[in-house]
């Protein structure tokens, strides 16, 4: 059990409600990515759990083998240096108290960016089912969308790797990206007008060349 009497400096600063907003809206919980010291995110995890304020964590699960050839599998941060709290304007503070949390990541004019939280929920009941692993940020290539399964409905941008198919999902805000893996029959084209590829070229069948880097809402996009 870790201890929760660390001295820390409060931000108060960092709690002014915006002005202009209304109280409801203010105090209605919505969702923030919170950015870490290196290595830190599963001892914040556990000191919001302590404090019962609503969060997620992402991890993966990879298998290491060890010099004298065990083989084991780890708990990682998926989005490393990250995780995402729950939280209406009055508890913020509190957040920025835990030791390990540096700031909230934030949108234009430094302020906190709320996160949609559809595509939250989404991951959150999903990401579990399916193979992912931190990727590098990509912004362009074949887009396309899961229609079918676990994440159905996330867009994001298809690459190759050892022989199968990965959507490479991107929270723009925290410019991270994770891969999942897919099968070609759970995805279709997002513009529907564009030809069909074919599956022994450089496209799969549905999928199309594309530029666009971020989604229209700018906070939380797959791309």
């Amino acid at each position: 059990m870790l201890s929760d009497t660390t001295q820390r400096k409060t931000h108060p600063q960092r709690d002014i409600l915006a002005i202009g907003c209304p109280p409801d809206k203010q105090l209605a919980p919505k969702w923030f990515a919170v950015y870490t010291s290196p290595r830190h995110e599963k001892r914040v995890d556990q000191y919001l759990a302590l404090r019962e304020i609503e969060h997620y964590l992402p991890l993966y699960h990879p298998r290491r083998r060890w010099s004298d050839g065990s083989i084991v599998t780890l708990d990682l941060p998926l989005f490393p240096g990250y995780l995402f709290v729950r939280i209406d304007q009055s508890v913020r503070v509190r957040v920025l108290e835990v030791p390990g949390v540096l700031t909230f990541v934030g949108g234009p004019g430094r302020q906190p960016a709320p996160l949609p939280e559809a595509e939250i929920e989404t991951l959150r009941a999903g990401l579990h089912l399916r193979r992912a692993e931190p990727h590098h940020l990509i912004t362009v290539g074949q887009r396309a969308r899961i229609r079918s399964g676990a994440l159905a409905g996330m867009e994001g941008v298809v690459v190759r790797q050892k022989g199968g198919l990965r959507v490479v999902l991107t929270v723009n805000l925290i410019l991270r990206s994770v891969a999942v893996e897919v099968d070609g029959t759970e995805l279709e084209a997002i513009d529907s007008d564009i030809a069909e590829g074919t599956k022994g070229g450089a496209a799969w069948p549905g999928l199309h060349p594309a530029g666009g880097a971020y989604g229209s809402n700018g906070l939380l996009a797959w791309s």
